[in-house]
């Protein structure tokens, strides 16, 4: 039996004098400002730094090991177990340093954008500005459903309590851990706001497939006809840029579900790069930054106040959060139907992959378990040359059921509704990066659009030799010499070689999920010559 009484304990620290529950824009905005945890910009975005930690701390994220979930859950580097025993000593420690705090403020609000299936959240928070975060990040509550609302997660934030490794059982003075049974999310010894984000969203990856429902890191958009498209696509393969569409209204850009009734936003808000973020190149992002938006990192002039968002200096990871509703062009309230069509952005600087292919169903689920892109040449230390990377399902840090799962019931679901599934790569062509040359975006518009329209369905295509793709052998308004990228190498070998040592990635990937997805494996993944 638990020594701790959870409920009791959150009760008793929120009926305390200093908790301000459900503060508006204004209010937040000003205790971030007057307790000098943040400044204004000149638009009026509330600017923090979060310190030590400018991204997320994944070493220092654990799931509690619970009687009802330590068979479920997929244990390792992502899911690291800590026990009820630890946990408990822990969030003692931290509700009683944050009664001694002369402010703590209180969101509530939900998860999800389906009535039906949304998941009702809190989050208690030692500083205003991730308060503020809280607010514009998740859905808030209509005065109604105020007036009912019970969390059935808290996200207990305590940044400045750190925690002792020697003591308290943790890797650092940092730490994020979930307990399901609980519904409790405990973090502390970092100010990167983001944190509360991802466990939500990790929570919702737990919860929806018990409904029935895929959760999904990927944008969402609707056309005039209520056609959905997804994308999936790691950073930089122009996830956020292709969304973005001016005839097509946008459902949400990171996180979704995939129910019976259709797709929906698991948010309200979002969570926005903004390095070298300029109006001529993002202009919805760039509109979007201004009162009770929240920036992160984000270098601001001492006089002018004016964001500096070509300089990295405090980290590359600058972030802007803001309500959907400082977006024009979206759906209201973030659902629509199912998706018609879904698109795999990588951007592959080996030159060897197609601008774009359609994927079979087994294909679909082959490439969303691999979640390819790469890494360029100096963009972390110590790269010197492209390097494959893979994230399972575009999102493996936030999974915390088996990968096959979410694989098995986006086949399930390709079947259900008729989708089509496309891969389409955003990199390079006609060689290897800083050989060949990057893909025109305006190309990779008019695939991305001639796919969503239902254009490709009837173009024949051709097969492609060691993926498998088959590639359309023309798409109005693109030149067809680039369609196949063996065709534009000038040096066939090389592409060939090329081609199959990428190959040898993929599958050399694959094999961490050993016996489990044989099937997927073989008629999904790569052929090598």
């Amino acid at each position: 039996m638990t020594s701790v009484n959870f409920a009791n304990d959150l009760k008793e620290l929120l009926t305390g004098q200093n908790v301000h529950v459900q503060l508006s824009v204004p209010q937040l905005v000003e205790a971030a400002t007057s307790r000098k945890e943040a400044v204004l910009t000149r638009e009026g975005a509330v600017k923090a730094e979060t310190g030590k930690y400018t991204g997320r701390s994944p070493k220092d994220k654990y799931m509690v090991e619970e009687e009802s979930s330590k068979n479920k859950v997929d244990w390792g580097n992502v899911n690291r177990p800590i026990s009820s025993e630890v946990f408990e000593k822990l969030y003692a420690k931290v509700i009683n340093h944050l009664k001694d705090k002369d402010a703590l403020y209180v969101f509530k609000g939900f998860a999800g954008a389906d009535h039906e299936s949304r998941v009702p959240i809190q989050t208690i928070n030692e500083y205003a500005w991730h308060n503020l975060f809280a607010h514009q990040l998740f859905i808030r509550p209509s005065a109604e459903e105020l007036q009912t609302h019970e969390a059935e997660f808290t996200v207990v934030y305590a940044p400045t309590f750190q925690a002792d490794p020697e003591v308290d059982g943790t890797a650092s003075e940092t730490f994020i851990i979930v307990s399901m049974e609980q519904g409790i999310i405990l973090i502390g010894g970092t100010e990167y706001a983001g944190e509360m984000k991802k466990s939500i969203f990790s929570i919702m990856n737990y919860l929806l497939p018990e409904k029935g429902i895929l959760p999904m890191h990927c944008s969402a958009n609707v056309g005039p006809e209520g056609d959905v498209t997804l994308f999936f696509g790691l950073s930089g393969t122009g996830k956020t840029t292709l969304s973005a569409d001016g005839n097509r209204k946008l459902i949400g850009d990171d996180e979704h579900g995939w129910s019976d009734n259709g797709v929906f936003n698991i948010e309200g808000g979002c969570y926005a790069k903004t390095i070298n973020l300029s109006r001529e190149n993002e202009p919805q992002i760039y509109d979007a930054i201004r009162f009770g938006s929240v920036l992160e990192n984000v270098v601001v002039d001492s006089e002018t106040r004016i964001p500096d968002y070509n300089d990295g200096s405090l980290t590359e990871n600058t972030r802007a959060a803001y309500p959907m509703q400082a977006i024009d062009n979206i759906v209201d309230p973030s659902v629509a139907g199912h998706p018609k069509t879904i698109v795999f952005l990588t951007a592959d600087a080996f030159g060897v992959l197609p601008p774009i292919s359609k994927l079979t169903k087994e294909q679909a689920m082959y490439h969303f378990l691999s979640g390819y892109t790469s890494k360029l040449a100096g963009t972390e230390r110590g790269i010197t040359s492209p390097e494959a990377t893979f994230s399972t399902c575009f999102g493996s840090p936030f999974l915390p059921l088996h990968a096959t799962v979410y694989a098995e019931m986006l086949g399930k679901k390709i079947d259900e509704h008729g989708v089509q599934v496309f891969l389409v790569n955003t990199g390079w062509t006609g060689g290897v990066y800083g050989v060949g040359s990057r893909m025109k975006l305006s190309y990779t518009r008019t695939m991305v659009r001639a796919a969503m329209k239902g254009e490709l369905n009837t173009i024949p295509t051709e097969k492609e030799a060691i993926f498998g793709f088959e590639i359309p052998t023309e798409v109005p308004g693109v030149p067809s010499e680039v369609l196949n990228p063996r065709h534009a190498w000038a040096d066939k070998a090389a592409y060939d070689k090329k081609a199959n040592e990428l190959a040898q990635e993929f599958q050399e990937n694959f094999k961490k999920f050993g016996t489990v997805a044989p099937e997927i494996s073989v008629q999904g993944g790569p052929t090598q010559k």
